[in-house]
C-alpha cells in the first residue's frame, strides 16, 4: 500500500479539497475522471428509451448491443458521486450530453448516439440522460463537494441530417475539393454560374458570405422534408452554413472542410457560425456555471474560429466568476511528437490540448518495451507549447480513452505471454507515471476497475453497471475475478485504491501539481526513468522501473538534497554522497520521495 489505508487516502482527499474554494484551484491542481454518461450508471430506467416508442431503431436503446444506448444517465452520476470523490477525483469530464439523433447509419449498419457526438439540439440534455434540471442538479451536487464539471463540446459537425442526391444513389460520398468544385459554379468549373462575387470561405466577412446563396456547388442537397428543421438553434438548419463537400479523407483541405464520417460539417469560417456557437456554448456557462470545455475534433476546425471562440469562452466564464475555466482541445495524433499538438496552442490559441504525446510515450515504454529515453524527447518538447512549460502543466495527460482504447488493452496486446500479475503491475506503473508527470492526470472510467477491452471505439466503452453485452462480458478484469456482467463500483479493487492513494499524494504536494519537471535519468532500454518536480516550497524525486527485472541505480540529484522521505515506495533515507541517490526498484517498481533541502 502506498498509504497505510484507503481511509487515510480518503481523509487526505477530503482535507485537501475544501468545497468553498474549489474555484480557486488552477487547472493543473485537478484529478480528472472521464466517462460516458450512458456507460457509467443507470439512475432512472424510465428514461432508457429517451421518451421514444418502438424498437431499437426508433429509440436507440438496446442494452445487449455495444453500439446502442445501454441506460446510463445523469441521475446515475449523482448516485455515484461518493464513489468518485472517495477515489480522489476533483473534476468530472463527460462525453457530450446534448440531444442527439437517436439512430443513424446505412441500413443494417445502424447505431445510436449514445456517445453524444451526433447532436441535433445544442440547447438541451438528451432525453436518454434526463432533462436540463437533472444536469443542474448534477452540477450543483458536484460543486457542493468541491468537484468541478467539464463539458465535452462539438463545433465541427452536427448529426448526419443533410443528404446529397448523388450520394444516395451511389451509396458513397467522396470529398469534392474547392479546385474541382468551386463555390461559383454548379457541379464543377464548367458548370452553370452560381454565387456570383463570392470570394471563397477564406474571406470571413458577413459581406462575402451574403453572396453565398446556393449550396449546390459540389453536391445537390436532398435533405428529407421531415428533417429540414430538426436542429436547434434554428440557424443550424440552414444548409448554407455547411461545407457540403462530402466525406473527409482526413488529409489536405478535407481535414477542415469534409464531413467527419458523414456528419454534417459546419462552415466554421462563417461569422454566423462563430457568433452562434459563442452564444450556444456560452449559455451553458451562464446557466449552469460549469468549469471547463473539452473540445471534440478541434483539428478539423479552421484556425480563425478557435481564435475567436476560446477567448470569448474565457471571458464568459470570468464574467460568471469562474477565473480558472479549463479549455482543452482534442487533436488526435498518437505519433508522440508534441509539435503536432503544440501549434494548436500557438496558432489556434487554444489554452491547452489533450496530451496525446504523453499517451503515445507511455504506451510505448510501459505497455510496450521501448527505452525510457523516449521521455527525454517528450520533456524537451514542452517548450514548443504557447507559454512553454507553463502551458504543458495544464495539458490533460491520459493512458487511454474512448476512441483509442484502454491502457490495459495495450498492455495485454504488447505482452501476450505475460501473467495477469505482470499485466496488472504494468497498468499500475502507468498510473504512477500519470499522477507524477507534469500535466493533469485524467483517468478513463472503468480503468480503476481493471477493464481491459477488446480494442478501441465501441469495444472500449463498457458499462460500470452490470452489462448485457456479450463481447464485454467475456473479458475477465485485471486485479479481479469479476467480469462486466456484474456492476463494478468496487472501492477495494487494487486499481481503485491505487488511484485514490496517488490522488491524495498528488493533491497534498505542490510540487507534483504545479512544479517544474527536470529529467534525472533514462536508459536506452526498458529500465530506469527518474525525474524531479520542483516548486518554491517543495522538491519531489520520482523513479520508476519499466523492466521485468529488479534494478539498482545511482541517480544524480541536486547537491543540496540532504534527505528523502517516502511518499510511496522504498525511498533511500539519504544520498550516498552529495548529489547521488541510490535506488533499488523491483520489476515495475517505483518510488516517490519528498526531498529535504
Amino acid at each position: 500500500m502506498i498509504l497505510s489505508t484507503l481511509a487515510a487516502a480518503s481523509a487526505l482527499a477530503q482535507a485537501t479539497v475544501p468545497a468553498a474554494d474549489f474555484r480557486s484551484r488552477l487547472p493543473q491542481d485537478e484529478v480528472i475522471y472521464f466517462l460516458l454518461p450512458d456507460r457509467f450508471e443507470n439512475g432512472d430506467s424510465r428514461n432508457d428509451r429517451g421518451g421514444l416508442k418502438g424498437d431499437r431503431l426508433a429509440t436507440g436503446f438496446d442494452p445487449s448491443s455495444k453500439g446502442f444506448y445501454n441506460g446510463g444517465d445523469l441521475k446515475g452520476l449523482i448516485k455515484r458521486l461518493d464513489y468518485l470523490q472517495n477515489m480522489g477525483v476533483t473534476a468530472i469530464w463527460f462525453a457530450p450530453i446534448f440531444k442527439n439523433k437517436p439512430v443513424q447509419g446505412p441500413k443494417g449498419q445502424e447505431s445510436s448516439g449514445y456517445h453524444g457526438y451526433w447532436v441535433t439540439d445544442f440547447t438541451r440534455v438528451d432525453p436518454h440522460f434526463g432533462e436540463n434540471a437533472d444536469f443542474k442538479a448534477f452540477v450543483d451536487a458536484a460543486h457542493a463537494r468541491g468537484m468541478k464539471v467539464y463539458m465535452d463540446i462539438i463545433a465541427n459537425h452536427t448529426a448526419d441530417v443533410i443528404k446529397f442526391a448523388e450520394c444516395e444513389a451511389a451509396k458513397a460520398c467522396p470529398y469534392r475539393s474547392v479546385a474541382d468544385y468551386p463555390y461559383q459554379r454548379r457541379g464543377g468549373p464548367s458548370g452553370a454560374p452560381i454565387n456570383p462575387g463570392f470570394a471563397g470561405d477564406g474571406v470571413q466577412t458577413a459581406e462575402n458570405f451574403a453572396r453565398l446563396t446556393d449550396p449546390n456547388y459540389a453536391y445537390t442537397i436532398s435533405t428529407p422534408k421531415s428533417e429540414l428543421n430538426v436542429k436547434v438553434p434554428a440557424w443550424l438548419n440552414d444548409p448554407m452554413l455547411y461545407h457540403n463537400r462530402g466525406d473527409s479523407t482526413f488529409s489536405g483541405e478535407s481535414t477542415t472542410k469534409g464531413d467527419f464520417v458523414g456528419l454534417d460539417d459546419l462552415m466554421t469560417e462563417h461569422p454566423k457560425v462563430v457568433a452562434g456557437f459563442i452564444d450556444v456554448f456560452g449559455s451553458w456557462i451562464d446557466r449552469f456555471g460549469i468549469d471547463g470545455f473539452r473540445i471534440d475534433t478541434a483539428r478539423h476546425v479552421n484556425t480563425e474560429f478557435w481564435q475567436a471562440f476560446a477567448p470569448a469562452m474565457m471571458e464568459r466564464a470570468k464574467a460568471r466568476g469562474i477565473a480558472n475555466f479549463h479549455i482543452f482541445g482534442e487533436v488526435y495524433d498518437d505519433s508522440g511528437e508534441a509539435g503536432r499538438l503544440a501549434h494548436y496552442t500557438k496558432r489556434d490559441r487554444l489554452p491547452a490540448v489533450l496530451d496525446f504525446a504523453f499517451f503515445a510515450t507511455a504506451q510505448k515504454t510501459i505497455a510496450g518495451k521501448a527505452p525510457t529515453e523516449l521521455f527525454r524527447n517528450l520533456q524537451l518538447q514542452d517548450v514548443l507549447y504557447a507559454n512553454g512549460e507553463a502551458t504543458a502543466k495544464q495539458l490533460p495527460t491520459f493512458l487511454g480513452n474512448h476512441d483509442a482504447g484502454r491502457f490495459a488493452g495495450f498492455v495485454k496486446r504488447d505482452n501476450l505471454k505475460a501473467t495477469p500479475q505482470e499485466l496488472l503491475q504494468r497498468v499500475m506503473l502507468g498510473h504512477v507515471l500519470l499522477f507524477t508527470w507534469r500535466g493533469v492526470p485524467t483517468v478513463y472510467y472503468g480503468d480503476e476497475q481493471g477493464f481491459v477491452s477488446d480494442g478501441g471505439d465501441q469495444d472500449a466503452r463498457e458499462t460500470l453497471f452490470a452489462s448485457k453485452v456479450a463481447s464485454y462480458n467475456d473479458n475477465v478484469l485485471l486485479g479481479s475475478d469479476r467480469t462486466t456482467a456484474t456492476e463494478n463500483f468496487n472501492p477495494q479493487h487494487p486499481l481503485y485504491k491505487l488511484v485514490a492513494e496517488l490522488s491524495a499524494i498528488r493533491r497534498g504536494s505542490e510540487a507534483l501539481r504545479r512544479g517544474d519537471t527536470a529529467l534525472l535519468a533514462t536508459e536506452d532500454k526498458p529500465g530506469l526513468l527518474a525525474f524531479s518536480r520542483t516548486s518554491e516550497s517543495e522538491q519531489v524525486v520520482i523513479a520508476i522501473n519499466t523492466s521485468a527485472e529488479p534494478i539498482t541505480r545511482n541517480i544524480a540529484v541536486p547537491t543540496n538534497i540532504t534527505g528523502l522521505a517516502s511518499l510511496s515506495g522504498p525511498c533511500p533515507a539519504a544520498p550516498v554522497a552529495p548529489g547521488t541517490v541510490r535506488v533499488t526498484l523491483p520489476a515495475f517498481g517505483h518510488v516517490i520521495c519528498r526531498a529535504s533541502r
